[in-house]
């Protein structure tokens, strides 16, 4: 038999880095607004008095990932009934004072930002801007708590009043 020869292996040699290809999309979200659940009261007062008070945080989320981040919320009212009683929205003003939390670029603009810019509440066909934001890329949050004064007019009969406060984003 002839001879043979053994030629060893290589070892495996370790390269000093790698790397991956890792892929994933970013898909389209929603622009949302979060409001207060309610009831809110705002108190007691006479025929001619002025009532004030928070309402509660709102909040806007826009994650629809878009080149513009742009949008506006805007705020109504219904009227307040105590039975066959009625006080119009329009004696309700809202402010909706700086936002207490904001994420995201652009511009983020407060409707009212003090007690002295209060709009006075209309219906919902006619609603008022009461946050904006304009700018920025992909999304954006803003989170402020608007204030109510309640004018109680000089004609209002004494009840318990009930109505709404409602938001839109759009």
């Amino acid at each position: 038999m002839g001879a043979s020869l053994f030629i060893p292996a290589a070892p495996a040699v370790a390269l000093p880095s790698g790397e991956t290809i890792v892929t994933f999309d970013v898909t389209a979200g929603s622009l949302d607004i979060t409001v207060p659940a309610g009831p809110v009261d705002l108190g007691s007062a006479p025929p001619g008095g002025t009532l004030t008070g928070e309402l509660g945080e709102v909040s806007v989320s826009d994650t629809r990932g878009g080149e513009d981040s742009v949008w506006v919320a805007r705020a109504y009212g219904s009227i307040f009934t105590s039975g066959a009683l009625e006080i119009p929205p329009t004696a309700i003003s809202y402010w909706s004072g700086e936002a207490t939390a904001e994420a995201g670029g652009g511009t983020f603009t407060p409707g009212q930002p003090a007690a002295g810019d209060a709009v006075p509440l209309s219906f919902f066909a006619t609603p008022i801007t009461v946050f904006s934001h304009s700018g920025g890329t992909g999304g954006s949050t803003a989170t402020w708590i608007p204030n109510l004064i309640l004018r109680i007019p000089i004609t209002a009969q004494v009840g318990t009043y009930t109505g709404t406060v409602g938001h839109s984003v759009a």
